[in-house]
């Protein structure tokens, strides 16, 4: 079913994901749209929202804890030399419309406001695609344009400070089980080894289901990837891992990142063979 609020991605006829567009959240989580549930094909989720660990993790989108010092993450912020702290600075992603809406994907149009103005707008555009029977694509594309008269920079915990914290851009808080899920890339195993590091690809595996997320653009890859296993089960990609983005006036910053969502525990060789079929043109 779709709504003015909630699409339904769909691939081959069955749903996959969830988005809903005008959620209603307190400003403490900085309100945006977001996908959740997200499922594999045999309908196993994949997605959180709102766990009790971090209430501010939507699902699947695009989360920046700081666009010239206002949160578009959730939760504390954090203040170099005082660490997270509470404060009135979130701001919110707000829907336009939608400039395409079809069963296997669309086009969306964002603004991000704070402090009462806004500062970037935002082109999103999802696809879904089949790959197997067993697996399918999320092809995740964000386009942030400055629209203020004023150089706009995006930062993260660790450019303000926190070393190892460079989360904001495209974040995906997984389901959390009793066991934590696996994470490798083509040459490395383990949080402790892929965090922060770059990889053409990365893949989340848990007990019955794999995901493995991919940068699509040259820009995108060479963001290091955030990760989480051993304290949640989260992965996005980092905007401002050593230093801080910085947009100009009517400059725009692109993202894309394709996410296989499986069916089952994939080892290396099938992961990178459904990342090549996802990422082909």
């Amino acid at each position: 079913m779709t709504t003015d609020d909630t699409l339904v991605l769909r691939v081959a006829g069955r749903p996959v994901g969830r988005y809903l567009t005008r959620p209603e959240l307190p400003a403490r989580l900085s309100p945006r749209p977001f996908l959740h549930p997200v499922t594999t094909l045999a309908g196993t989720a994949v997605t959180e929202l709102s766990p009790a660990d971090h209430l501010h993790h939507l699902g699947v989108g695009v989360a920046v804890p700081d666009v010239e010092g206002h949160n578009f993450w959730g939760g504390r912020t954090f203040v170099r030399d005082r660490g997270p702290t509470e404060l009135d600075n979130h701001g919110a992603q707000r829907h336009i419309s939608f400039q395409l809406r079809d069963p296997d994907g669309f086009v969306e149009e964002l603004r991000w406001v704070a402090a009462g103005r806004e500062l970037l707008r935002e082109r999103r555009t999802v696809a879904a695609t089949e790959l197997t029977a067993a697996a399918w694509a999320l092809d995740f594309t964000f386009s942030l344009t400055n629209v203020t008269a004023d150089p706009l920079s995006i930062g993260s915990p660790a450019t303000n400070g926190r070393p190892g914290a460079a989360y904001g851009g495209f974040f995906w808080r997984a389901r959390a089980a009793d066991r934590a899920p696996e994470v490798f890339t083509a040459d490395r195993v383990g949080e402790p080894e892929v965090h922060g590091r770059t990889a053409d690809w990365l893949a989340l595996a848990g007990e019955d289901w794999t995901l493995v997320f991919a940068g699509a653009t040259a820009d995108t890859r060479r963001d290091p990837w955030f990760v989480r296993t051993a304290q949640y089960p989260g992965v996005g990609s980092s905007l401002a891992h050593a230093e801080r983005l910085h947009v100009p006036p009517g400059g725009t910053a692109v993202r894309r990142v394709v996410t296989v969502v499986a069916d089952g525990r994939l080892g290396r060789d099938e992961a990178a063979a459904l990342v090549r079929k996802a990422v082909s043109p």
